[in-house]
C-alpha cells in the first residue's frame, strides 16, 4: 500500500474509532430534566435513522437518504458534546459542517466529499428526506421523553412540547398523537391478544 493510501486509511479508520465516542457520550439535556442515566448519542442517532425511514415510507419518500441523513446528524457531538438548548445562549460553536470537514479532513477523499455533503445536506437542504430525518430527530425526543416520564421523571414534559410544535409531516405528528397515548410497552398486547 502506498504511503498516501495507508495515510488515508488511518485517517478513516481514525474517524470510525472517533464515532465510537458516540456510544459513550450521554445526551446532556435530560440531565436538566433529572434523568439520571440518560440515552448515549449513538442510541438516541440509531433510532432517528429507523423513526426517519419509517417517516419516508409513510411520506413516500426515500427511506434509505432519510436513514442516512438522521444517522449522521449529530456525529459532531463528539467534538462540540451535546450542547442543552439553554447552554447554546452563551457559546458560538462552529456550524456542524466545521466539524464535520474536520473530523473527516484525513479520511479517503471519497469519505471526505460524502460526509461534508450529508451533513451540509441535513444542515441547510429543505428536500422531503431532510424534513422528514428532521421530524424523526425531534419524534424520537418525544418517545424518549416519554419512556423517562413512565420512569419517573416528570420534569420531561417541555421536550415533548417542543417536539410537538417542531414537527412538520403529517406523519410524524400522526405518530406522536399516537405515542402519547400508549405507553412504552403496549406495543406487546398486539400480539400477545
Amino acid at each position: 500500500m502506498a504511503d498516501a493510501e495507508q495515510e488515508q486509511a488511518k485517517g478513516t479508520a481514525g474517524f470510525l474509532l472517533e464515532m465510537g465516542m458516540l456510544k459513550r457520550a450521554r445526551r446532556s439535556g435530560w440531565w436538566i430534566a433529572g434523568v439520571k442515566d440518560p440515552e448515549t448519542i449513538a442510541e438516541h442517532s440509531f433510532r432517528v435513522a429507523l423513526i426517519g425511514s419509517v417517516l419516508a415510507m409513510m411520506e413516500g419518500v426515500d427511506p434509505a437518504r432519510t436513514a442516512l441523513l438522521g444517522l449522521w446528524h449529530d456525529t459532531q457531538e463528539t467534538r462540540v458534546g451535546d450542547i442543552p438548548h439553554i447552554g447554546r445562549r452563551y457559546l458560538e460553536a462552529a456550524g456542524n459542517e466545521k466539524v464535520t470537514a474536520d473530523q473527516v479532513s484525513a479520511a479517503h477523499p471519497a469519505v471526505q466529499a460524502g460526509a461534508r455533503g450529508i451533513v451540509e445536506e441535513y444542515e441547510n437542504g429543505d428536500s422531503p428526506e431532510v424534513i422528514c430525518a428532521r421530524d424523526a430527530d425531534k419524534l424520537e425526543c418525544l418517545l424518549q421523553a416519554v419512556e423517562y416520564r413512565e420512569q419517573g421523571c416528570s420534569n420531561v414534559q417541555p421536550w415533548i412540547d417542543s417536539s410537538v410544535a417542531r414537527l412538520k409531516t403529517a406523519s410524524a405528528r400522526s405518530l406522536a398523537d399516537a405515542a402519547l397515548t400508549m405507553t412504552s410497552i403496549e406495543w406487546q398486547q398486539t400480539y400477545l391478544r
